[in-house]
Formats: structure tokens, C-alpha cells, sequence
């Protein structure tokens, strides 16, 4: 089969790979028909390096046609149309009956003291080949995989894998009060389904970004934005719009790779002309991340509000301004997305013909899977427009 296989920093290639075939019970194949490039894949593109091996398949982000499953799959059957969670989750384990799939004790990966597995995220998240393919090997999948109806578009029903439930998992975390603000920092597809979601819940959304098209995209989903870009301050600004004190919550969907902060993208780079096996100790034991979206967020929200962090970090000693946390009584709430927790609160959305949370509104190019290297380097780029990139095999 072909697949997007990881061959070095900004190096992906529409590689020929052996098909997948069932390894266990709970397994399952499915065909790929949809899958999509996330932000956090970048991650690996231009990051988290040392944690890869060349050949490793990528892509987070999958949904298909159920074409074989083991002896121990019961909820899913061959013909089945369904969305795979980026979560590798048993649903029966300790953290599982807590709903925090994203900490399954089945899959996690001891070795790395990291949570559950993923597909097609390095070795920190056990090595899994990923969705970006034309076909997947689903682990666990008497419990993961979300059935879907037929007849409407991929597009409708694709972003449940992460995009949706990390959005509604960061909007549920941010702890908004009723008719109560939030500052959403950075309008990539998280950001711009955090905002669109806090806005159906009743809340006033402040975005913040400085591309252009994520502006544009936000304010004709009715978001009220900044443009980083013509703000010194961007942090009293956002204050200033909600009467002095800053919105009640602050949800930061930017992560380790925020723009404004020199020293941290200094230390990446540096990191990743090293050997691998120095900066992997380098990455998960030093202050690696680049920081000013978390700073913003916490110099921009209210006393006793709330930062809800679904950007994604890494760095084991990166260094926080715990007076200001303290003295501001912030709380912070942050993690992987637990998908299938929140399925059943979005579907209803996302069956709704009026397309409330404006899903067929989010991908900027829809190409096939061949086209995946050239694909992730506009992405990363942030060029001809890419917001949100959705490859078919």
C-alpha cells in the first residue's frame, strides 16, 4: 500500500509499505478514505526528530470502511463505515472508567512514562503506524472506533478523530461561566472549533492570531479577533475588552512552537542538530518550548479564571511565572483529548444539517493522499492558505 512515512526533519515521503494485517483479537483493518494532517504532526516535522525512525507512518486523524476484524471486535463488522479516535484506548482499565482514554494504563508506554498510545506519533507514543495511509491497523478496536452513518461527506464526520473533542475537552476545561468570556490564543483548526464551540455555548470569544486567513476564517464564524500583528500588548488589550480585568478564561491552542519567543525556537533548533540520542534527553529534560502564548495567557486572564492548555508541550524544566499564578489564583487545566468522552455531546452537532459549529468550514484543501509531502510543507509554512489539510488515498 502507500502511505506518508517519516523520513527526517521536514522530510515526508508518499512511500510504498507493507499492508497491515491483524496482529491480535481486538484488531481491526479499516480502508482509509479520509485522513488528515494536524498541528501537532508538524511537531514531528520539524521537532520532535529524535523520536522518530525513518519509515515511521504518520497521521492521527483517520476515518474509513471496516474491511477485517478479529474475533474479539463485536461492535463493528466489515462495511462498517467508521471514525478512528487518535487514542489507542481499551475502555475497560482504571483510567478508562475514569473516561481519561488519553491516560489508558493498557496502551500506555511505560518506557517513555508517557500516556496512551497513539497512531503514528513516535515512539513516545508507542511507535504505532498511523492513518496517513491507504490502509490502518486499528488496535483496541473492540472498544475505539465510532460508527458513523452512510450518505453524508467525510467531511462531516472526520473531525471527531481529534479536531471536535480536543475542542470541546479545551472549551469544557476552560470552566466559562454562564455569558462569561474567553480569549481562544491561535486560530488554527483547534482554535477555530474552541471558538466557534464556546460561542454555541453562550459565550463572548476574543481570537487572537496574525495569519491573515485564520482571521478572515474566525470573523465570518462571527469570532471577534486581534491580529497579533498590530499589538504591542497584546495581553492589556484583550483586558481592556473585558472591562479591565481579562475574560474569564484563556484557552491557549498554540503549544511548544508559539511565535515571539527567539530563545525557544533557538533551543529547538539547536536540539535537533544534535545526535538523537542527546536531544531526546534534551527535549524531555530541559526547557524546550516556546513560551509566549502560555505567558499571554496567564498575564491576559482575570483573577480566579481559568487557562485551559490544549496546545501542545514538551519541556520537562520549562520555566512558569508561579508568583503570578499563585498571586492571581489561576486555575490551569491541560492534556491530551479524551476522545470518545465527548462523542456523544458533539454528534448531535455534527449531524445537524445547519452545521451549527461550521465543519464544512474548516478544510482549506482537500488533496489526494500522494500530494501529502507537498501538503505538510505549505502547512507548516503557513502558505496558499492552509488551515486544514485533508488527504484521500
Amino acid at each position: 500500500m502507500k502511505a506518508l512515512a517519516w523520513h527526517g526533519k521536514r522530510d515526508v515521503r508518499y512511500d510504498t509499505v507493507s499492508d497491515p494485517i491483524l496482529k491480535e483479537d481486538t484488531d481491526a483493518i479499516i480502508r482509509v478514505t479520509t485522513t488528515a494532517i494536524c498541528g501537532s504532526d508538524l511537531h514531528l516535522y520539524e521537532v520532535l526528530g529524535p523520536f522518530m525512525a525513518p519509515g515511521d507512518i504518520l497521521g492521527h486523524e483517520p476515518m474509513g470502511i471496516v474491511e477485517e476484524v478479529g474475533r474479539g471486535v463485536t461492535h463493528i463488522q466489515p462495511g462498517d463505515r467508521v471514525v478512528v479516535p487518535f487514542n489507542i484506548a481499551c475502555g475497560h482499565c482504571f483510567m478508562c472508567d475514569q473516561h481519561l482514554y488519553s491516560q489508558c494504563e493498557t496502551t500506555q508506554v511505560h518506557e517513555h512514562d508517557c500516556g496512551a498510545a497513539i497512531f503514528g506519533y513516535s515512539k513516545l507514543y508507542g511507535e504505532v503506524p498511523g492513518g496517513q495511509a491507504e490502509y490502518l491497523r486499528v488496535p483496541q478496536a473492540q472498544f475505539g472506533p465510532i460508527k458513523v452513518p452512510e450518505g453524508p461527506p467525510d467531511e462531516r464526520f472526520i473531525y471527531l478523530a481529534d479536531v471536535l473533542p480536543t475542542a470541546w475537552q479545551a472549551v469544557q476545561y476552560a470552566d466559562i461561566p454562564e455569558e462569561g468570556s474567553v480569549a481562544v490564543l491561535g486560530l488554527g483548526p483547534i482554535g477555530q472549533m474552541c471558538a466557534r464551540i464556546a460561542q454555541t455555548r453562550g459565550a463572548r470569544v476574543i481570537g487572537v492570531d496574525l495569519v491573515p486567513e485564520r482571521l478572515e476564517m474566525a470573523r465570518r464564524n462571527g469570532v471577534k479577533t486581534l491580529d497579533l500583528n498590530e499589538h504591542a500588548d497584546i495581553a492589556k488589550v484583550i483586558r481592556d475588552l473585558t472591562e479591565g480585568r481579562g475574560p474569564d478564561a484563556v484557552i491557549d491552542a498554540v503549544g511548544m512552537e508559539a511565535h515571539g519567543a527567539p530563545m525557544g525556537k533557538m533551543a529547538q533548533q539547536m536540539a535537533g542538530l544534535l545526535p538523537d540520542a542527546v536531544s531526546e534527553v534534551l527535549i524531555k529534560k530541559a526547557g524546550m518550548d516556546r513560551l509566549s502564548s502560555l505567558y499571554t495567557a496567564i498575564d491576559a486572564v482575570r483573577r480566579g479564571g481559568t487557562v485551559s492548555i490544549i496546545g501542545v508541550y514538551g519541556g520537562q524544566v520549562d520555566p512558569l511565572p508561579m508568583m503570578t499564578l499563585f498571586d492571581k489564583q489561576v486555575q490551569i487545566r491541560m492534556g491530551q483529548a479524551n476522545v470518545k468522552r465527548w462523542i456523544d455531546d458533539l454528534m448531535p452537532l455534527v449531524m445537524d444539517d445547519n452545521d451549527p459549529l461550521g465543519i464544512m468550514d474548516l478544510a482549506t484543501h482537500v488533496w489526494p493522499l500522494e500530494q501529502g509531502p507537498k501538503a505538510y510543507e505549505i502547512f507548516q509554512k503557513k502558505a496558499e492558505g492552509a488551515i486544514k489539510v485533508l488527504l484521500q488515498p
